[in-house]
């Protein structure tokens, strides 16, 4: 959560460059445009092309906690056995009680921090579900319509709300941070009228995310204030390009992005290799990020009891199901390569072949793509033919080869590739299989001698 969390040896972050940012966010900004519109929203229909694959509409009624189904109540101080005060010098208590985390009865989350004596009490909620991750060449994309504590000024200071995620592998050990990834959604402190976007990952202190500030950015909330209205925050990471790419948006306008590139390959791996994220809401009091911008905090100006409003959250995924259609995929259509269920080793690019879109690339010994539910009906195919193109250059040639049901069978047909003259230079290449009739799982093997790679592959085809 934001610019210092999770490690107890982590302190106040690097005050100059958070006040960079502060700046950044503080500049006048051109085209904006009201988008707050009514709390209580739907999540929204799920785009062309995506899949939804989670979602929470804070529908119940007035008092109720959120769905014990989705989350989880985080409650304390700490973690048992974690770094006290979450490890970012927070001091509220979380609790479970209606007052802290409840429904509004309207279709919203309020979680609100109270003030009782001495003692700060706020909530703080976690997704049931760790995985979420993208399929290997789609987008995943995490977003959710929130207001922040509707309150400015010296009443705010030590106001910390936060829509975030966490890498899986932090259940259970608590010490693994930040390796295993965090990506902030959004985060604000002491009512400035911002967004900070934010990935923290790879060692503290230091490392390739220069913890503990992480790799961030902000900007201020297109037209009404993030306080004074519902904005929509979305996280994306992007598996269909190379580098691979994290994108954050505020009411669809990105601001900040991290590519592959900008990190070594160990550290993004160790952020993105896991079974996946959790996501999590809450509104910390004090801490690191608000007194750095503020001085300690809470202080006696600050008031007790303004909610983050939460309408909704919503995860999908690029590419529509990962499962075929009922009936499948008929093995006589051009079935594009980047289409597959699985793979190992390849990458998606763009490519400048007839039609645009991408092709799957960076094939070379050893790797293979998984096509479920291809039909081939009760007349045979005999022909498979695919759209290929290879740089490689040097005597490097493989094999194309089409296996059926198991990595482990043995091929029903290949033919072999080498230069054609550049790895967009594209040619359909023909090839004699086993007939084949019914429907099976289809599995595009690549086999070479040499190490490097050989081929790309655009489309595929199978026919009498």
């Amino acid at each position: 959560m934001g610019t210092s969390l999770l490690s107890p040896a982590r302190g106040r972050p690097r005050l100059r460059a958070l006040l960079a940012v502060v700046g950044a966010a503080l500049l006048p900004l051109a085209a904006m445009t009201v988008t707050g519109g009514p709390a209580g929203a739907a999540v929204p229909p799920t785009p062309s092309g995506w899949s939804l694959v989670w979602s929470d509409d804070f529908d119940g009624s007035a008092g109720s906690l959120p769905s014990s189904a989705n989350w989880i109540i985080d409650t304390g101080h700490a973690y048992p056995g974690g770094p006290a005060n979450w490890g970012t010098g927070e001091i509220q208590n979380y609790t479970a009680s209606p007052s802290n985390v409840s429904l509004d009865g309207a279709g919203n989350l309020r979680i609100t921090p109270i003030k009782s004596g001495s003692e700060w009490t706020s909530a703080r909620i976690e997704t049931r579900r760790a995985d979420f991750k993208p399929a290997a060449g789609r987008v995943l994309r995490i977003e959710g319509r929130i207001q922040m504590p509707n309150v400015t000024g010296n009443a705010t200071l030590g106001y910390w709300p936060a829509f975030w995620a966490l890498g899986s592998p932090y259940r259970g050990n608590y010490w693994n941070w930040p390796g295993i990834g965090e990506f902030d959604i959004m985060e604000n402190v002491n009512g400035i009228n911002a967004v900070w976007g934010v990935v923290h990952c790879g060692v503290n202190p230091g490392g390739p995310c220069g913890e503990t500030t992480g790799l961030g950015a902000n900007r201020a909330c297109p037209g009404a204030s993030c306080q004074s209205a519902m904005h929509t925050y979305r996280f994306e990471w992007d598996r269909s390009v190379t580098p691979n790419q994290l994108r954050w948006y505020v009411d669809g306008q990105q601001f900040h992005s991290v590519s592959e590139n900008q990190m070594d390959a160990g550290s993004w791996s160790d952020m993105t290799s896991h079974a996946g994220y959790f996501i999590l809401l809450n509104v910390a009091m004090g801490g690191a990020f608000p007194n750095a911008l503020g001085g300690s905090t809470p202080t006696a100006d600050t008031v007790s009891g303004r909610p983050m409003l939460v309408d909704y959250v919503a995860v999908w995924q690029s590419g529509g199901s990962t499962t075929p259609p009922p009936g499948g995929v008929d093995a006589r259509s051009t079935i594009q390569a980047e289409n597959y269920q699985a793979q190992s080793g390849t990458r998606l690019e763009a490519t400048t072949d007839t039609g645009g879109g991408q092709n799957v690339s960076y094939i070379g010994n050893g790797d293979w793509l998984r096509y479920d539910g291809v039909n081939f009906g009760s007349g045979a195919a005999t022909q498979f033919k695919a759209r290929v193109a290879s740089g490689a250059g040097g005597g490097v040639s493989g094999l194309v080869q089409v296996r059926l049901d198991s990595l482990a069978a043995a091929p029903i047909g290949d033919f072999a590739v080498g230069d054609t003259g550049g790895w967009q230079s594209w040619r359909t290449v023909p090839a004699n299989i086993s007939g084949v009739t019914g429907t099976h799982t289809v599995y595009i093997t690549f086999a070479s001698g040499q190490p490097a790679d050989f081929v790309n592959l655009n489309w595929f085809t199978f026919g009498n």
